[in-house]
């Protein structure tokens, strides 16, 4: 097994890496930067092969992989109506994921684990903007407090087995993604690409109004999913502290806002109205990001505009002919 240095100083072209989750939403799209770095070998078990919920799955397949490098991406995600809706299935799932795959790593002499956890881990009244150490300052928000509290696990394993075993692995914080390749199923999808599709639908139908989740009122900070995977992989490279860190834009937008820019960059012209009924979730989101820029110096790069100009693109593209 290749060498990482403590450092995080990374000889690519020499190591095997695994990215668990690399066929989805974010993995593939860091599996493409991680080919431009030309690493030695690339790893992405597939769910159907590899149940990472158990024991006796996650050993074997890093005993035939033999990875040095493992970057956990898996997860059991969604947004506010997928994770009140299965709460128990978010924490269970992701909880167990991550305790598998971090400790089998650490026993199989993995040289470098990357876990990545989720800025739904934070309380819900962390003071804006989020800072790494208001991370245990209270409880989530409530609809998705369950799978906030798994991800965050991971950081608690993370630091455990770096002072006792001296095991080198990182956790890292990334704010809501967008982008190609996203998720576009209404009943689980995530706020952007759910509003690209509804506002899409409703201009093909000639609906003359769209009503949407919630008062419009509160904010979120959002990552494109290109921006995020360089960032996990400067992390991945130039990394090795045992203090979590965010990934974000530090862009703050009002949900209402969003749903205006996301209908006029979709071409629809109707009213959009709002259904109080339905929670908001967390009031306010926006992260500082400086740690990230002083630790490995990423910067995400990809005005707002235009990531969701791609992100509709990439959808129009493969989404049904109606939408055309």
């Amino acid at each position: 097994m290749n060498s990482v240095s403590r450092s995080g100083a990374i000889d690519w072209k020499e190591m095997r890496v695994l990215v668990t989750g690399g066929a989805g939403f974010l993995g593939s799209t860091l599996v493409e930067s991680l080919f431009r770095r030309r690493p030695g070998h690339i790893i992405c078990p597939r769910s159907k092969e590899y149940d990472l919920r158990r024991t006796d799955a996650v050993q074997k397949l890093l005993k035939e992989q033999r990875p040095d490098i493992v970057i956990h991406l898996a997860a059991l995600a969604g947004g506010i109506g997928a994770n009140r809706s299965r709460p128990a299935e978010f924490f269970y799932d992701n909880l167990t994921t991550g305790v598998q795959v971090l400790h089998e790593s650490w026993r199989q002499g993995v040289q470098k684990f990357v876990a990545i956890g989720t800025v739904c881990s934070y309380p819900k009244h962390t003071p804006v903007p989020f800072k790494e150490e208001d991370l245990w300052d209270g409880y989530p928000e409530e609809t998705n407090a369950p799978y906030g509290l798994a991800k965050k696990m991971l950081l608690v394993q993370s630091q455990a087995y770096r002072q006792q075993y001296g095991f080198n692995s990182i956790f890292l914080l990334p704010v809501n993604l967008y982008g190609p390749r996203d998720n576009f199923d209404l009943e689980t999808s995530h706020v952007i690409p759910a509003l690209i599709r509804r506002f899409l639908e409703a201009k093909a139908d000639g609906q003359p109004s769209v009503r949407l989740w919630g008062s419009g009122s509160p904010t979120r900070e959002f990552l494109f999913s290109e921006d995020a995977a360089e960032g996990i992989l400067l992390a991945t490279e130039s990394y090795a502290g045992a203090e979590p860190v965010n990934l974000g834009s530090g862009h703050e937008i009002s949900i209402k806002d969003l749903s205006r820019l996301i209908a006029e960059l979709t071409g629809y012209e109707g009213k959009i109205a709002w259904d109080s009924e339905y929670p908001d979730g967390q009031p306010r989101r926006r992260l500082d990001v400086e740690r990230a820029k002083e630790q490995f110096g990423f910067v995400a790069r990809t005005p707002f505009r235009d990531g969701l100009r791609r992100t509709i693109e990439w959808y129009l593209e493969n989404a049904p002919s109606r939408m055309a």
